[in-house]
Order: structure tokens, then sequence, then C-alpha cells
């Protein structure tokens, strides 16, 4: 009994003494910020190298151009478009190479305030969390736009001449990468809660129709207003909710019984 005492003990005292000041922890904030931004600067270069702003452009345009007679090109409107929105998608690239090392960064910053149960499923997290965002990103590439320009392209009259312009097509396929990209972490979201105990997984399985509710809701907001792209984001919610399930059942049922008596100690 006096054993399960001082274990019990030891895990309360985990994270007793580890108190930074204020000033320690805006610098150790600073540290983690410069780090991201030296992530983002080797990121940007390594982009610029290759494939170079150049070759980004041609890369993002490659669905709509397929869509597009042989001869057509996007068009620049703007006086600054032909220089600013190769710049613009240079440094979203960028965001996206350095995720990883972003997430970690951010993970180091919260890391001396976890348990150390906490912190073993931290980096699959991470790990899985950019996994799913390149996922949702790379379903948009090859997918969805060749699939919602195919659709668009039926209702053209044979009369117009379908020019987009580089700026206004860059902003709506970035906002729907940003979309598809947030929205395929709904597994992460889920497992966290269960967790955490925040809800349960007889709560979650009996939430399952109204989830597919809020995925339409979800995807008919963020998506341009076609059947295909809503769809293409609605679908994958939904089964990524199921992915998200099964995952918190092998979270619940890995919890340690250690595990369980740390929280426990945190929480009273």
């Amino acid at each position: 009994m006096a054993d399960s005492d001082d274990k019990n003990k030891d895990k309360e005292d985990e994270l007793a003494g580890t108190e930074q000041p204020f000033v320690q922890h805006l610098v150790e904030l600073r540290d983690r910020l410069l780090y991201c931004v030296y992530g983002l600067v080797i990121a940007g270069i390594l982009l610029s190298i290759w494939p170079g702003p150049g070759g980004l452009i041609d890369l993002i345009a490659m669905p709509i151009r397929a869509h597009m007679p042989p001869d057509a090109k996007l068009i620049a409107i703007g006086v600054f478009s032909p220089f600013f929105v190769p710049l613009k998608v240079l440094m979203m690239t960028a965001v996206l190479l350095a995720l990883p090392w972003l997430m970690y960064q951010a993970w180091m910053f919260v890391a001396p305030g976890l348990y150390s149960h906490e912190k073993r499923f931290a980096l699959p997290l991470i790990f899985f969390g950019s996994l799913l965002a390149y996922s949702g990103i790379a379903f948009v590439q090859f997918f969805v736009l060749d699939k919602m320009f195919s659709f668009i392209q039926k209702f053209t009259p044979a009369a117009v001449a379908a020019t987009p312009d580089i700026s206004s097509y860059v902003e709506a396929i970035l906002s729907l990468y940003i979309a598809f990209g947030v929205a395929f972490q709904v597994p992460i979201v889920v497992m966290l809660l269960v967790r955490f105990e925040m809800v349960t997984i007889e709560k979650l399985k009996s939430f399952r129709g109204y989830f597919i509710v809020v995925a339409f809701v979800v995807a008919a907001v963020l998506t341009p207003p076609d059947v295909v792209s809503q769809l293409a984001l609605a679908v994958p919610m939904c089964l990524l909710y199921e992915v998200g399930i099964i995952g918190a059942r092998y979270f619940a049922q890995g919890k340690k019984p250690e595990e369980e008596n740390a929280d426990s100690s945190a929480s009273s």
C-alpha cells in the first residue's frame, strides 16, 4: 500500500518544480519563433532553387490548363501580379514544406508542461497530422481541381473564352488547400477528444449522423458553389471521422493504468 502511495506521489510530483519565470517563457517563445523563421527561410531558399516560383506556378496551374485550349494561358490583370503571385505561391509552399518543423517547434514549447505519457503520443500526432494535411492538399491538386474544372467547363458557353486571372485562380486554390488540409485533421481532433476524456467513443458513434450534416454544411461554406468540390470535401470528412473513432478506440485501450493515475492526480 505504501509503495502504491509512493508511486502516486511520484506521479503527482512529476511536474513539480518545473515552473519557469514568465521572462524565461518569453525567451523560450522567442527562440522557438526564430527556429520557425529559420526553417521557413531554408524552405524558401530550397524552393527558389528548385522548382522555382515559375515551376510552382506551372504545377498548380496544371489542373485548369488541362481544360483550356492548348495555346491558352492564364492572364495577369494586375500590374504587379506577375511578381507578387509567384512570390505568394512560393511563401505558401515554404510553409507547407516546413509544416512538420513548425509543429515540432510548437510541441517543444509546450513539452515541459506535459506529463511523460502525454509526450509519448505527441510526436506521432505531429507526424500523422502533417501527413493528413499533405494528403488533403494532394487530394485537391490531383483529383478535386480536375473534376471541378471539368464540371465547370460543361456550363461554359461556346462563345465565352475561359481565360482566368492568375491572381484570382491562386487565391481560389489556396483557399481549397487550406480547407482540405484543415478538414483532414478530423481523426486527430477525434482522438485527442477521446484521449483527454472530453468525449467518449459511444458519444462519437451517436453523433455520427449529426457529423454528416456538419460535414456537408462545412463543405458548402468552404468550397466553391459546385457539387463536385462540396462532395469531395464532405465525403472524406465523414470517412476520416470513422478513422478517428477507430484510432480513438486504440488510444483508449492503450492507456496504461499508471497514466490514468497521473491524470486523476493532475485533476485532483
